[in-house]
């Protein structure tokens, strides 16, 4: 597959730092190893290379979801990668689907949910905050998923539009909040996820879901740890992303009938 005017792509240096940019005939990007110009990769194989004015190979590649969630411009936290592809597995999250996420952030996660909903699904993402509503639209926008998802301004306790969804990820401070909103808005044997920092948001989001009727009730916490290989001192790296956030899932269950 070639590289086309106009595509995102990933730009890796020899010493392996990375640039997530868009290629324009004429356009440059300065480095650490000299200025790239990104018009040469036009017309070039994926996996193949360029180089800076001062002779240094950077290596042209197709970005990945992954890539793309890491690299976009955040106003808030984000939900990593190893977060978002429990949430996804856990919720059976997948083409068709609607879905309602409640706290965009920078949309990180609703790359994540746009991907896999596309391309006859909809992610229908809410956040109190307009400039961060904004950002996460513009990003979505550059990765090419806006049109598997709308953006709306409430807070969780007022409520979401739809109904009968598939679907629903609460990442907000009180995430308790959302969980009459959820309960409401999903269908029967719909799944919930939320996302909490600490224990005390967990137990009071547990509570929430049980008051609401939620079972299958649990929480994660998701740990990844990469291994520095080399020829006898194969090892762990120092540093990790450790933890990020709980992961509390449920199902919502439909009242039992009454007995005949």
């Amino acid at each position: 597959m070639k590289v086309k005017e106009g595509a995102s792509v990933l730009i890796v240096s020899p010493d392996e730092k990375t640039y997530l940019v868009k290629v324009h005939s004429g356009k440059g990007m300065g480095t650490h190893l000299g200025e790239v110009n990104l018009g040469d990769a036009i017309g070039l194989e994926y996996g193949e290379r360029i180089y800076s004015n001062l002779r240094h190979p950077f290596l042209v590649l197709d970005p990945t979801l992954e890539d793309r969630m890491m690299k976009l411009k955040r106003r808030t936290q984000i939900i990593y990668p190893k977060d978002a592809g429990l949430i996804l597995l856990k919720c059976g999250v997948t083409n068709g689907m609607r879905v309602v996420e409640c706290g965009s952030g920078s949309g990180a996660l609703t790359m994540a949910l746009a991907n896999a909903v596309a391309p006859t699904g909809k992610v229908y993402t809410y956040d109190r905050r307009e400039e961060f509503s904004e950002n996460a639209r513009q990003n979505l926008e550059n990765a090419g998923y806006s049109g598997y998802v709308e953006f709306k301004h409430r807070e969780a306790q007022a409520g979401f539009d739809e109904e009968d969804v598939d679907v629903v990820i609460i990442d907000l401070p009180s995430p308790w909040d959302g969980v009459p909103a959820a309960a409401h808005a999903l269908r029967g044997g719909g799944r919930i996820a939320s996302l909490s920092p600490t224990y005390n948001q967990v137990e009071r989001c547990v509570e929430r879901l049980e008051q609401e009727g939620f079972v299958l009730i649990e929480t994660i916490e998701v740990l990844v740890r990469t291994i520095r290989v080399a020829r006898g001192k194969t090892r762990p790296v120092d540093r990790m992303v450790g933890h990020t956030g709980f992961l509390t899932f449920g199902t919502k269950a439909l009242p039992e009938s009454p007995l005949d």
